[in-house]
C-alpha cells in the first residue's frame, strides 16, 4: 500500500487596485486555514500606527533593499507610491518545500515576476475587481488610512492595476465578501490536487504498474 500521497505547496497571489478588498479577504483566509503563511514583504516605507516591524511588513532601509535585490534575495520586486516592496525568496522556497501554501499580497508587477520566475509552475494568480469605480473610492475613503492626495494617487492608479487583470488564473468581482471569500476557497481547495501539487504521484503510478505487470 502506497503512503499518503504528500503535496507541494502553492504561491498563491492576490492582486486588485487599493480599496477593492484583497487584504481583508486575505486575513479571511488564513482564518479559514491557520497553516496558510502569508509572505512578509520588505518595504522601504515607514510603518503605519499599529504596524509591527516582521508581522506586517519587514522595514528595511532602501540601501538594504537594494542590497538584497542585487543578491538574488528578492523573488518579486516594485517601486510604488515612491517606496520599493518586495518579497524574500528564502523563506517562500522553505514552505512550499515543506507542502505549505504561502499567500501574496502584491500588485500585478510582483505577480507578473512571480510567474515568470522558476517557481512559476506552483503559482496560482487571482485578481479581485471592484464592482463599480465610486464604489472602490467609497471603500478608499471610509478605510481612513490615507490622505485626500493618497487617495487620489491610488484612484489614478487603479486603472492601471485593472487593466493587467488578464494575465491572472481567476478574476472575481467582490461586491459580496462572503461570497467572493468562498469562490476563493473553492479555488485553492482545487488547485492543491493539481498533478504537479502531488509530487508523489509518479512514484504511485510506477507502483500501480508493478502491482499489475506481477498479476499478469
Amino acid at each position: 500500500m502506497t503512503e499518503t500521497l504528500t503535496r507541494r505547496g502553492l504561491l498563491i497571489i492576490l492582486s486588485s487596485p487599493s480599496g477593492a478588498g484583497k487584504s481583508t479577504l486575505a486575513r479571511r483566509l488564513r482564518d479559514w486555514d491557520p497553516d496558510l503563511g502569508f509572505s512578509v514583504s520588505a518595504t522601504t516605507r515607514k510603518p503605519r500606527p499599529g504596524e509591527v516591524d516582521g508581522e506586517h511588513y519587514r522595514f528595511v532601509t532602501e540601501a538594504e533593499f537594494k542590497s538584497d535585490v542585487a543578491a538574488g534575495e528578492m523573488l518579486e520586486h516594485a517601486h510604488v507610491f515612491g517606496n520599493f516592496y518586495g518579497s524574500p525568496k528564502g523563506p517562500v522556497e522553505e514552505a512550499i518545500n515543506r507542502g505549505c501554501d504561502v499567500l501574496f499580497d502584491i500588485d500585478w508587477q510582483g505577480a507578473q515576476q512571480i510567474t515568470n520566475s522558476a517557481l512559476g509552475q506552483h503559482t496560482l494568480s487571482i485578481f479581485i475587481l471592484p464592482p463599480s469605480i465610486a464604489e472602490l473610492r467609497r471603500r478608499l475613503e471610509t478605510r481612513a488610512q490615507d490622505d485626500a492626495d493618497t487617495i487620489s494617487r491610488r484612484m489614478q492608479k487603479s486603472w492601471d492595476e485593472i487593466s493587467h487583470w488578464g494575465g491572472y488564473d481567476y478574476v472575481l468581482v467582490n461586491d459580496d465578501l462572503d461570497a467572493t471569500e468562498n469562490q476563493l476557497k473553492t479555488i485553492i481547495s482545487a488547485t492543491r490536487l493539481r498533478r504537479q501539487q502531488q509530487p508523489q504521484l509518479t512514484d504511485h503510478v510506477r507502483d500501480l504498474q508493478s502491482e499489475f505487470e506481477e498479476l499478469a
